[in-house]
């Protein structure tokens, strides 16, 4: 396992908070970059299952998520809204090849995921929080009043050496995907 010291790669991570779209968006940028080995994007580990309608990753039950996590599997863990995610070790080496490693990642482990390497750059995604709740909803997931807790939680962003770039995505996917490609290419 290399250190982040011996990393000569970029780790690109996007926050935001739920409905913001950073699915859409990872999911515009790995169009766009599909065809250039240099960019790398993370499949999550989740304890949930996927869904045609979800987020692209992989799924494991909690048993066999947490018996991974002691095997060290995962790069990062956390939990959040009664789910574990991972992001397998595989990114190490991906960062240490030079590579772009571009990764969803929740608000919380921010300050973790900047110790995997000495080049992180942030996007962090906003939006107007009644059309987070609209986006929310639309996914049929949750009730009103988690929605409601959703939109309302605190979206303050904390780093200690990451570059900031923040995104508005309150209008078409188009022109949110075009800023938010050109910030990954910038990183």
């Amino acid at each position: 396992m290399s250190s982040s010291l011996e990393t000569s790669g970029r780790l690109i991570l996007v926050v935001g908070p739920s409905g913001v779209g950073k699915d859409s968006l990872i999911d515009e940028a790995r169009i766009a970059f599909r065809d250039d080995p240099r960019y790398v994007f993370v499949r999550r580990v989740v304890t949930r299952k996927a869904a045609a309608d979800s987020e692209d990753h992989d799924s494991l039950d909690e048993a066999a998520f947490v018996e991974a996590e002691k095997r060290g599997l995962f790069a990062l863990t956390w939990r959040a809204h009664g789910l574990c995610y991972g992001l397998p070790m595989a990114m190490r080496s991906q960062l240490a090849k030079g590579q772009k490693v571009i990764a969803n990642i929740s608000r919380s482990v921010v300050s973790q995921a900047e110790c995997l390497c000495p080049h992180v750059t942030l996007l962090n995604l906003t939006a107007d929080p009644a059309i987070l709740a609209a986006r929310i909803a639309m996914r049929g997931r949750e009730q009103p009043a988690d929605i409601a807790k959703r939109v309302a939680r605190d979206s303050a962003v904390h780093v200690r050496k990451a570059h900031i770039v923040t995104i508005e995505n309150n209008t078409e996917l188009r022109d949110a995907a075009a800023v938010f490609i050109e910030a990954i290419r910038a990183a």
